[in-house]
Order: structure tokens, then sequence, then C-alpha cells
């Protein structure tokens, strides 16, 4: 089996490429597309880190290629479509940043706290002003950690040796979870509220920015924030703003929207912001890590086919894979739609298959399931290490089949329980392939998943279908699709609808939809 390197790998991992029985090895970086697109089909493997573009185009020429592995987190730098579909398994090496990143996040609090960068360079520019950089001590200090996963659990480690006292936000994190690890688990806006230092430790949010005007109006004064996480997670001119109103202290990032980062951008021009070039990962010791561990995981795939860290496709052969992709679909989009109905952390899941799905091998239908749950809320979430990151959790999964026969051929029952109660969605696939919500806690209907949705609930009474589309419209959003079930009871008829809008809602538009005084409850989707 013949590897190519086409990145600058540790020698380390090279080494173990080349100690490997039945894997030769070339090392050749800096390859012109033109001339990578050439010499690929004569590799088995391919090792990349991010500065070789695996586009489709390198992949269709890959005649041979079984797996690409990368060299650290990010695979933005891969065709994960145009792989999965030519068959190639797309592997990372999420462990090895781990240590370095929450130790680049410790670096930035102290050099805040410290006033290091300001002080350094007002030095070197001649100047001696020990009192124009008071600061403050770590010690006794709140720490607001947002997500809770490896590398937000290595900082609360790492600050606890300073003393400091560790809040935390993770909503798939119990609170029995974070007392283990010496957290006191809160929501957002009470983290926001009462924190002197905030670190991001979470995944980036397609909805929007977790960090905007809106939360750095409720923060807490002089307030201190590091992100080494995603760029995506704050504001930056939400962020400029506070800080040069006082209401932050002073900001960290490591990650940006766009990288690199402009040279020009206004961030640059706050002193109170601290700018390093995404070094969360620039360790010797961790490109050593990362080096070593994803030259093991090709070298198992090339040699025994055993799967770790798979971005793109679940661990099962072609022949089954072709018969359950479709319901891989549908459980993924079940896992994520429900997951943003919960209230708090999830503590356990009941799956049921029945009909013609029952009779199919439903494990990795199950791990998709638990992959849509943890998906946006957990960092480096996929089919291989779903499951072992649930469990981490405390989060019980229990799965089940049914022969029974209801409205539909087959179905897919999930049923969510979090601290604040539970929740139901049942899925189906119409003429196979095409994946629907075709029930809700008790609520029936058919509705189609897409990109943003909102599920609503209301007192089933004249006019309020009119003020919802009315507020819709009058804040810019089309309305693509419209899914309504209805029950009567004692208590009167309640309705629950699915609404497929062409675009994300604005805040201002969900709290102006919840100002309709017969919405029991509202939740904005994203899948």
């Amino acid at each position: 089996m013949k590897v190519l390197v086409s990145d600058n790998l540790s020698k380390l991992g090279v080494a173990k490429l080349q100690e490997a029985d039945g894997i030769s090895v070339d090392v050749n970086v800096g390859l012109p597309k033109e001339e990578l697109i050439k010499i690929i089909p004569n590799y088995d493997g391919l090792i990349v880190r991010s500065a070789t573009k695996v586009t489709a185009d390198v992949i269709e020429a890959a005649d041979n290629l079984k797996v690409i592995g990368r060299a650290g987190v990010g695979v933005d730098n891969i065709d994960l479509d145009a792989a999965g579909k030519k068959g190639i398994v797309v592997m990372n090496a999420p462990e090895g940043n781990l240590i370095t990143t929450a130790e680049h996040a410790m670096a930035l609090m102290l050099s805040m706290a410290r006033n290091i960068p300001r002080a350094d360079a007002t030095l070197r520019g001649g100047k001696w002003s020990p009192k124009a950089f008071m600061g403050v001590e770590l010690y006794n200090k709140n720490l607001g950690i947002v997500g809770l996963g490896r590398i937000g659990s290595a900082v609360v480690e790492r600050a606890k040796g300073f003393g400091m006292k560790i809040l935390g936000y993770d909503p798939f994190i119990s609170k029995e979870r974070a007392e283990k690890i010496g957290v006191e688990a809160v929501e957002l806006e009470e983290l926001l509220k009462r924190s002197d230092f905030i670190s991001l430790h979470a995944p980036s949010l397609s909805g929007g920015p977790l960090l905007g005007k809106k939360e750095f109006d409720i923060i807490k004064e002089g307030v201190r924030i590091v992100n080494c996480a995603r760029g995506t997670l704050i504001d930056h001119n939400a962020l400029i703003e506070a800080v040069k109103s006082k209401k932050v202290a002073q900001a960290a990032l490591d990650v940006y929207e766009k990288e690199p980062l402009d040279t020009a951008s206004p961030l640059l021009t706050v002193d109170e912001i601290t700018c390093t070039p995404h070094l969360g990962a620039s360790t010797g010791e961790a490109q050593d890590k990362v080096a070593i561990i994803i030259s093991e995981q090709v070298i198992d795939y090339l040699i025994d086919g055993q799967v770790r860290n798979a971005i793109n496709t679940p661990a099962i052969d072609g022949e089954l894979l072709a018969k359950i992709k479709p319901y891989l679909t549908l459980g993924e989009n079940i896992g994520k739609f429900i997951a943003q109905l919960i209230d708090g952390a999830i503590k356990s899941v009941k799956i049921q298959y029945a009909g013609e799905v029952a009779d199919l091998k439903t494990d990795p239908i199950t791990v998709t399931v638990i992959k849509g749950l943890l998906d946006g809320n957990v960092e480096g979430v996929n089919m291989v290490n779903a499951p072992f990151l649930a469990k981490e959790r405390g989060i019980e999964i229990e799965e089940s089949k049914s022969s029974e026969l209801g409205d539909y051929s087959s179905t897919i029952f999930v049923e969510v329980t979090g601290e604040n109660g539970s929740r139901t969605v049942t899925g189906s696939l119409i003429g196979k392939e095409s994946p629907r919500i075709v029930k809700i806690d008790d609520f029936s209907f058919e509705a189609e998943f897409s990109k943003n949705m909102l599920v609503m609930a209301n007192d089933d009474k004249p006019g309020v279908i009119g003020k919802i589309g009315t507020i819709l419209g009058n804040n810019g959003v089309n309305i693509a699709g419209f899914h309504l079930g209805r029950l009567t009871s004692n208590g009167g008829a309640k309705a629950l609808s699915v609404i497929n809008t062409d675009g994300c809602l604005e805040s201002k538009a969900v709290d102006d939809l919840k100002s309709i005084s017969d919405i029991l409850q509202i939740n904005s989707v994203t899948i």
C-alpha cells in the first residue's frame, strides 16, 4: 500500500509509516495542484495538514485512493462529499491538539490579566510605565467556560490550579457530570452575568454568533474573554463596541471569521484586544501527536480495515450502506431536530425501529441519531466517537425494534429525556428516499426537513396562523412550507406547526412571535 504525505508532517509520523509492514511512503511537499492530480492515482493513502487542497477534481483522479488522513482537526481543505461518493474514508486526529489548545487559552487569559502584550510593546517603544498596566489576579475569580468537551475540561483542570471558581455552560453536560469535574453548571445568561473571565470552547454555530450585541448588553462589566474555538462564535463588531464602551475590559482571540486575519482588520486597532494567528495547535508536541495519531490510523485502515475518527462515512461495508443510507440521513436529521427541542442536559435517548427498517442492521442508524443529537454542541463528533461521547456525558441509549406496522412501511421513533422533560419525534421515508417528520409528541403530520425551521405550539384559535405569517413577513422571512397538527381535549384545542423558512430567523423575529398571546412554545431549529 502506497501513502503520499503532501504537507509538512512531523518526522515521528513519517517514521511510523516507514516502519509499518506493507506500507511504502513518499513525502512530496508543496505539490502544484496539477502535479498532485497527475500522481494521486498511484496512491492508496494520502496524509495532509491544511496546505494541500483535496478538491473534487483531485479526488476524481484518485482511482486507487482509499483513505485521506488529516493531521489535525479541521477538514475544510478536503471535499468530504466528493470523498464519500468515491468511497474514500476521511479521518482526522481530534485529540492531538487538546492540551496545547487548553494551554494557549490559559496563556491568553494570563496575558490579559497582566497586560503582557501592551506592556511589552510600550517598553520596546522606550517607555517605562508600570503604573499604566495595573493587572488583576486569576485567584478567586469566576471563570465561565462555554463548552465542557475535552478542551473545555482541560481548561477547567488548569484554571482550578489558579484557584478560580468555574462556571460551565454546556447543554449536553448534566449537573451531576459538571459537579464531578468541579464545575457549577449554569445557563448561558447566568454565566455571562457572573463571569470575570469567559473562555469559549464550543463548536461553530450556524444560527449566528454565541456572543453578539444582545449578550454583551447583559454581560458582567469588566469581563475578559478568550476565544480559541471558532471565529464565528463572536460578533467582532459587537465585541469592538463593547470593549470601547468599557463593558468588556479585554478580549484575546486566536480564531477569526475569515483566516488569515486581514492586517487592516479593526480588531487590530483596539489595544485591549489581543490577537494571535491561530496558534492553538502550534507546539512541537502537538504536531508530533497529530502526526503519530493520523499515521497509525491510516496504517490500521489500509492493513486491517480498522476505522477510527472517520469524518464522512460510518464503519460499514458498501452493500449494507446502500440499503440503509436513506435511514442514516433520516436518523441524523431526527437527532439534530429533537436536540433543539430539549431544554437542559440530555439524560436518556430511546430509539425504536418499526416496519421494514427493523429487519436491517440498525446499529449505524442509531449512531447517526446520536451524532445528530450531539452535533453542533459537542466538538469533533463523528460516526465513530458519537457513542463514546454520549457515554462520557452520562447519556443512556436504549434501542428496540417492533414488527408492528402503522401508517408507514418504516418508522424511526426517538424519545429524548432531558432535565426539564421529554420530547418525541417520529420520522419516516416517503418514496424510500425522502425523509419526513410524521409525528412530534402526539401531533401527526408530514413535514419536510430543511435548513431553517420553526416549531410552534399554540392554542388552536382563529387568527393565530395569520399573525404568525404577518410577523414573519414583517421581518423579511419567507415561508417555504407550513405543516399543522391538531389535538382536541377537554382542556381545549391545541395545535403544533412546523414551518420551513428560506432564511435563518433573527432574534427579533423570534421575540415578536413569542409576543403572540396564544403561542405556548417556540423553537427555532437549524438542520
